[in-house]
């Protein structure tokens, strides 16, 4: 197999050198790739062969050459392997500037360990690691290594460019498959066209190849990055995982294999189903129901990833999780649906891609673009979505976790794709009301109440400290209260969970030396604790779309008790203005001896032209302003 691939290799782009004779001086590097660069891909080289439909393998070789300690990460490297998964080799060689082998790294010298993670019960996923950091700017290293598996479910995506301050010199990406296991391609960002040949065994191989490209360039506030790069992603169209056969060239064919996978383990003991029955039974509504039955399995469960071959795909059965009370996002999920089933309501299994700013689903290119499985439960008009591995989830609640995105629901029938729950900026809600009370000699207290509701009630992972020890509220607090200097007499969090949650904290605040004084005069900036400060940075011509992600809306009431002795210079006058990114609107007045600052902003979510990009930054600066303006009180005597 090594020799295969070898020869192959040698086929595309071979650097002609004799034994102990210099590879890969840096004085061979084009100029202009040097140019801010902190590292330069010399020469990288991936193929990957499809052998039949439970066999395939991947040849990897790297050259990169690292100029300073920012392209640190390019000098390790990591594979992972498992029992359907070995590796057949892996080598490591570092090199000076002037081309000369300064290490080789011999087999113990490489890492090899589990890929533990921390949370997974069970796993045989493996990994082995090469470092070749040196201590002398630059050098260059090599990776070369080949994979076999024993499977044919998923193609690693090449992507050519992937950070910015990197360039590259070359890099070829091949396919090579007989013309009956045929993948999928779909490129990214990619203009080349790919090079068709046969192979000396009859087989057909795709190419492509790229040369001389400068570094990438991310604008802040843009889409996200695995929109930007150049890549190739590639899926077959037959395949065989750990002895289940399927194909993937619609999502309903997709769902069908995840079918066959899930058959019969949504089997629960009979005294199971008496106790949801019972649970259920007297229940009026439907929807009582599902949140009965949900906060049974939250009770009674807990998460552990399970990563044992195809048990990375295939739940644990419905009677395991219930007897053991423990089980992976696949297994969860399938014993949800199997309770759901037993109070006689019908629920769907859901693959999703969960995590915040994750790639949108592919719906054109049916493939496995899922690392997540949750709930659908069908409920008249609407569908209430259940996130399984939480024990503390509100009710429905879906979050910026698995929120607002494409899913692919498994039906009796296959697949198709569906939306789950946005949230739109008024249900993201911060809402706070405070009484502050001045000194003459500028100390204060305040008690503050300030209301989380929708995805603001994640804040700071705040969902997640609703339930923790007082040490761990009382530190949330202290980080997330935006005053320069305080210290906290009390604090109390209240949590509320609907399928839109809402927590509400209330804080005793010393600010001492809150206002600054000088003579008679005591200054004051009344945005208690929700001041702008960022403003976008400087791009003269933005290339990309303005991207923003979550809606949002703020409400302030800070009223001030100001000692009867002192008395306002002047009042500001009201701010308001708009665009198309967001409002603001601020306000201030004196009532029988306090003041009243009320403030709301409003943060729209959408996709906005990069012409635009200047007025969000005027956005942004007149809001840093009107959130820091001062207010002057003068001594009476």
């Amino acid at each position: 197999m090594k020799k295969t691939f070898l020869l192959i290799v040698g086929l595309s782009i071979l650097t002609h050198v004799r034994a102990g004779d210099p590879k890969y001086p840096i004085s061979l590097i084009p100029a202009e790739l040097k140019e801010g660069a902190d590292v330069v891909v010399r020469n990288e080289q991936t193929i990957f062969k499809i052998t039949s439909k439970s066999k395939a393998s991947l040849y990897v070789k790297e050259v990169y050459t690292i100029f300073n300690a920012k392209g640190k990460a390019y000098a390790s490297e990591v594979i992972g392997y498992d029992k359907l998964i070995r590796v057949v080799n892996f080598d490591a060689t570092a090199y000076d500037a002037t081309g000369k082998q300064i290490k080789k790294l011999k087999n113990s010298d490489i890492k090899d360990q589990s890929a533990f993670d921390g949370f997974s019960l069970y796993s045989d996923n493996r990994l082995k690691a090469a470092d070749l950091t040196q201590g002398t700017y630059p050098y260059t290293v090599e990776f070369e290594y080949e994979l076999e598996y024993k499977f044919l479910f998923y193609i690693p995506t090449f992507v050519v460019l992937a950070r910015e301050r990197v360039s590259l010199e070359h890099s070829s990406y091949t396919l090579i498959f007989p013309h009956e296991l045929a993948p999928r391609v779909n490129p990214r960002n990619i203009s080349a066209s790919p090079v068709k040949e046969k192979t000396k065994e009859g087989q057909e191989s795709l190419t492509w190849s790229f040369d001389k490209l400068m570094p990438l360039k991310f604008e802040s506030m843009g889409p996200l990055r695995g929109e930007l790069v150049p890549k190739i992603s590639a899926a077959p169209s037959q395949f065989a995982y750990d002895g289940y056969e399927g194909t993937m060239n619609s999502w309903d064919e997709f769902g069908k294999w995840i079918l066959s996978l899930n058959k019969g383990r949504d089997v629960l003991p009979e005294e199971t189903k008496q106790k949801i029955k019972a649970l259920t039974s007297n229940l009026k509504t439907r929807e009582e129901k599902i949140k009965a039955v949900y906060e049974y399995m939250q009770n009674k469960s807990r998460y552990v990833s399970i990563q044992l071959g195809i048990g990375g795909f295939q739940p644990f059965e419905a009677s395991v999780v219930d007897k053991t009370g423990y089980g992976d996002c696949k297994a969860l999920s399938n014993y949800t649906v199997a309770l759901l089933e037993a109070a006689g309501i019908k629920a769907n299994y859901v693959l999703i891609n969960a995590g915040a700013n994750e790639p949108e689903l592919k719906k054109d290119f049916p493939s496995s673009q899922f690392n997540h499985a949750v709930v659908a439960v069908p409920n008249e008009k609407d569908t209430l979505w259940l996130e399984c591995t939480s024990q503390i989830n509100p009710f429905g609640y879906m979050g910026s976790f698995t929120g607002d995105r494409k899913a692919l629901m498994i039906t009796e029938s296959g697949a198709k794709i569906v939306n789950t729950p946005k949230y739109m900026a008024e249900q993201n809600v911060q809402s706070r009301v405070a009484e502050v009370t001045i000194d003459k000699t500028g100390n204060a207290k305040a008690i503050v109440k300030t209301t989380f509701t929708g995805l603001q009630y994640e804040t700071g992972n705040l969902d997640g400290v609703l339930v923790d020890k007082y040490d761990d509220q009382k530190k949330w607090v202290q980080e997330n209260t935006q005053i320069p200097s305080f210290d906290i007499t009390t604090f109390s969090m209240t949590n509320r969970k609907d399928k839109i949650p809402s927590a509400t904290v209330n804080v005793s605040l010393t600010l001492n030396r809150f206002a600054s004084v000088s003579g008679k005069r005591l200054f004051i900036t009344p945005n208690l604790m929700n001041r702008s400060t960022f403003i976008p940075e400087k791009i003269e011509q933005r290339k990309t779309n303005i991207v923003r992600r979550t809606p949002y809306v703020d409400f302030d009431t800070i009223r001030y008790q100001i000692p009867e002795e002192i008395y306002p210079e002047f009042i500001p006058e009201p701010t308001k203005f708009s665009s198309r990114f967001g409002e603001y609107e601020s306000s201030f007045k004196i009532d029988q001896g306090s003041l009243l600052y009320i403030r709301k902003v409003k943060m729209n979510k959408g996709e906005y032209p990069p012409e635009s990009y200047n007025e969000l930054m005027d956005f942004y600066k007149s809001m840093n302003k009107a959130d820091n303006i001062k207010m002057v009180f003068v001594t009476k005597t």
